[in-house]
């Protein structure tokens, strides 16, 4: 591991969330002894004054993004105002501040929701052109890919070191197991082992479970994030992902079996079943930075349902 982080001050913007708390640890790993996490009872991100206040008290030199506001399908469709506004609020006025206050580098973390609807499999980083998001998460997707537009711009205009990486959908222990805001993963895990608990012979998923997914250890994700980070100096964008395809009826199979539910599953075809296919090209981000995602997904499977026991 290099000296990057050895002197620097890091600021990790969501750090008290799932994905921050496996960032700092990656951080920690590399020696980083100032690292400095803006609470939102502290710092409101959305508010220009607030990030501002945030970087004279915290006085930077590297700022990785990771806040944002999100959830799944559900929380997507009832919230596409404040999904949009929020992220590209936060975004945009970091990127900017962070330009005026003399920030050495900025991680922008984007989202696979930015990827067009129809996306040739696997996503390839140079066709987040093509088309228009899947409309169920449209505005999220597109206020981060702004986040890319502004990190090019401002390289282009300003010399601003801006880079902007695109992580898959995640997963692990310490998710968001929360129904009204949650991702697949973690709503099948608490609806299977909640069902056993309550004795049901049944779960209800949403959808058809014809559409695909792909899914990255959180702890494999911090670990491209923080190398990207490290080593990378670029404007294009970097896909952050595991490389493999899974449909979600064989997820829940999946889930099923690893939980031990006997129930029978039953699908909600009024409910949306979001993008069709989601799998990422991860080839630039092995040659550029030189990861690669390890973890099996049966075995992060088994520590998220095992840490989801220990722990609701």
């Amino acid at each position: 591991m290099g000296e990057f982080f050895k002197d620097k001050r890091v600021v990790v913007t969501g750090g008290a969330g799932f994905l921050g708390g496996y960032v700092i640890d990656k951080l920690r790993d590399r020696g980083c002894q100032n690292i400095l996490i803006p609470h939102i009872e502290d710092y409101d991100l959305v508010e220009e004054a607030d990030i501002i206040r945030m970087y004279d008290d915290m006085k930077p030199d590297v700022v990785i993004h990771l806040a944002a506001v999100v959830g799944g399908i559900g929380a997507n469709l009832e919230h596409p105002g404040e999904f949009f506004y929020k992220n590209l609020m936060m975004g945009v006025q970091l990127i900017e501040q962070g330009r005026l206050f003399g920030l050495d580098k900025f991680a922008a973390i984007g989202t696979i929701c930015a990827y067009p609807k129809f996306t040739p499999v696997p996503f390839k980083e140079e066709d987040l052109w093509i088309g228009y998001p899947e409309e169920t998460n449209a505005p999220y997707g597109l206020a981060k890919k702004m986040l890319l537009v502004q990190s090019q711009a401002y390289r282009q205009e300003y010399g601003f070191n801006s880079i902007f990486l695109l992580p898959v959908n995640l997963y692990g222990p310490n998710d968001n197991f929360d129904p009204s805001s949650s991702h697949v993963i973690p709503a099948l895990i608490k609806k299977c082992v909640d069902a056993m608990d309550a004795g049901d012979d049944y779960i209800q998923c949403w959808g058809t479970g014809i559409a695909s997914r792909e899914f990255i250890y959180a702890d494999d994700a911090a670990e491209g994030i923080v190398l990207a980070t490290e080593k990378y100096d670029g404007p294009e964008p970097i896909n952050i992902g595991a490389g493999f395809e899974i449909s979600i009826k064989n997820l829940v199979e999946k889930i099923v079996a690893l939980t031990g539910f006997k129930g029978g599953i039953r699908w909600d075809s009024s409910k949306p079943d979001g993008q069709p296919r989601r799998m990422l090209d991860v080839s630039r981000a092995k040659e550029l930075v030189g990861f690669e995602a390890k973890t099996d997904f049966d075995t992060g499977l088994r520590a998220t349902i095992n840490w989801y026991r220990a722990n609701r």
